[in-house]
């Protein structure tokens, strides 16, 4: 049986290693590209669109991300049509993460894959494990909104602004808190 490679660990749930080569060399490409789209002029629409589907993994039609912005490996990302992005947006995505359509993210918001073991000495080896994260459509996260591991978000749902979202969340529903919960359903047209 062959060994698998630092993604395909990865991608299947295993644990991997967070300082192979192959990884910091995808990661310092995605970090180059960030750096170039964070220090793109404002006005330059063209470029920056150019630069964010060089990042993203896919990206639908309307994407508007503000500087600066980062994400580990990019390719990991997806986005469906009109994807916004406020200011100082990170996405650690090692696992996948997606987005539906029409998804607005507040500043300071944070998609994090990437989970440490707890056991010090495992830890100290550099290993990781990742978890995808899975936003359905028409989701809008408030300012400084924190996405955790294996997280998925339903359609139409609302995050409040300071949230940490420890656990899935349903479609159609206003949640927020730390840890984030269901508040109260959403009523249509609302």
């Amino acid at each position: 049986n062959c060994a698998m490679s630092w993604k395909e660990d990865c991608d299947s749930g295993h644990l991997y290693d967070a300082t192979h080569p192959e990884r910091e060399a995808e990661h310092i490409r995605c970090a180059d590209l960030c750096w170039m789209y964070n220090n793109t002029k404002p006005s330059d629409l063209k470029a920056r669109e150019t630069l964010l589907r060089q990042i993203f993994g896919r990206l639908g039609s309307n994407p508007y991300v503000e500087p600066t912005v980062f994400f580990g490996f990019g390719y990991n990302v997806e986005a469906g049509d009109r994807f916004f992005a406020n200011n100082n947006c990170v996405f650690v995505d090692p696992g996948k993460i997606t987005f539906g359509n029409d998804v607005k993210i507040g500043p300071q918001c944070g998609f994090y894959t990437a989970l440490h073991p707890l056991d010090a000495m495992l830890r100290a080896t550099g290993a990781e494990i990742a978890k995808p994260i899975h936003v359905g459509n028409n989701v809008w996260f408030g300012g400084g909104v924190k996405v955790l591991p294996g997280v998925t978000i339903g359609d139409n749902t609302v995050i409040g602004a300071g949230s940490v979202v420890t656990h899935d969340i349903p479609a159609n529903v206003l949640a927020y808190g730390n840890p984030c919960k269901v508040i109260r359903s959403l009523a249509p047209q609302e």
